[in-house]
């Protein structure tokens, strides 16, 4: 743990031993593949230890992935996929995590190693790489969940999920949140299907395309590197039926940008959302905005604490590797959260066709 916080060139095993004055990597390969230690408790009490200090009743919990680049074909779940983080198809491994954000600070909480068909369906190349016998092909979106139901079940203050097209796509995985009754805004195609009467759904596209020109209103989602992320934001009520029962409701919210991109036009992007009535159109803007914060969380744990740095096939060793580095990333969260300094409030400043749909203007 010394050695992931320490002003290291790299954490990978020698940098690690010689920083705790090993003279061989052997010991911390040792603790990564052979040592005897609960690497599930240490994610619980990382876990607690965030929500101790980072807390708050209207965080948020954002799932994304992000991926590892590998050379050869033995680490676990190493194949040629497509990476998010390396923007094509490379030779790699995908880990899916669960961030918690707040106005306290955000961190990672959770995480589970995606693992392909083309592994899952070859039992001895998975048992060669450590992978249990009884673990077996699980989509991206049901490992989302399933970190979202840890957290959940143990009372992380949340009471936003936010997510990007891969898993606000996906229905079942939309009426799953429902269920639990945890608000959500998370991001789908342009071309995702939405019930807006008796008669039947519309593309998201279409129905922005309707929206009145006063239903557009100019607002920040949230601090960005170079400042305060303004777009221009139109929230719709979506006149459907929610698995989340009495009181509550649904809606369509768009995002457009300010300037046209390099075809002349202004992107906009889509998002659907649920939550209790009541919900101001600011607090959807606000979630939207605050899944970039698993974006930061990436880079800064990858650059500070050597998230993917290990040098490891196994798979309970990139389960050990990750869990220790999201723990160094939320000592250094907790850190700035509790370091004096003068906090500045973010400010969030607060479409009609006979489909039922009602726009806020």
């Amino acid at each position: 743990m010394r050695g992931l916080l320490a002003p290291l060139a790299g954490k990978n095993g020698w940098t690690l031993a010689e920083a705790a004055g090993d003279l061989t990597p052997i010991g911390m390969q040792r603790l990564l593949n052979a040592a005897a230690w609960d690497v599930d408790g240490v994610r619980d009490d990382a876990r607690a230890y965030a929500v101790e200090h980072l807390g708050d009743v209207d965080g948020v919990l954002v799932v994304d992935e992000t991926g590892f680049l590998k050379k050869g074909v033995k680490s676990a779940g190493v194949q040629r996929q497509y990476s998010g983080t390396a923007g094509r198809i490379e030779n790699c491994q995908l880990g899916v995590f669960c961030a918690y954000t707040s106005v306290k600070g955000r961190t990672l909480i959770d995480r589970e190693l995606y693992l392909p068909k083309s592994w899952t369906t070859d039992r001895d190349r998975c048992r060669a790489a450590g992978v249990p016998d009884e673990v077996e092909f699980e989509t991206k979106q049901v490992l989302a969940q399933r970190m979202l139901e840890r957290a959940l079940d143990a009372g992380v203050p949340a009471r936003w999920v936010t997510a990007d097209e891969a898993y606000g796509g996906d229905s079942k995985f939309r009426r799953w949140l429902e269920r639990r009754r945890i608000g959500y805004v998370v991001a789908v195609p342009s071309s995702a299907p939405v019930v807006v009467s008796l008669r039947g759904s519309r593309r998201a596209d279409q129905i922005v395309a309707g929206a009145p020109p006063d239903a557009w209103k100019r607002r920040s989602c949230g601090d960005g590197a170079k400042g305060l992320r303004i777009f221009d934001w139109a929230v719709a009520t979506v006149p459907t039926e929610s698995e989340a029962g009495p009181g509550w409701r649904r809606w369509l919210l768009s995002r457009r940008s300010l300037t046209p991109n390099a075809k002349g036009e202004l992107e906009i992007a889509y998002y659907l959302c649920g939550a209790p009535i009541g919900t101001s159109d600011d607090d959807l803007v606000r979630v939207a905005g605050a899944r970039w914060a698993v974006e930061d969380c990436f880079q800064t744990a990858k650059t500070e604490v050597g998230l993917d740095q290990y040098q490891v096939r196994r798979y309970d060793a990139w389960y050990r590797h990750i869990t220790l580095a999201m723990l160094a990333h939320t000592y250094l969260a907790v850190t700035a959260a509790i370091a004096p300094k003068v906090l500045a409030a973010a400010s969030f400043h607060s479409p009609s066709e006979k489909s039922n749909v009602s726009w806020h203007t």
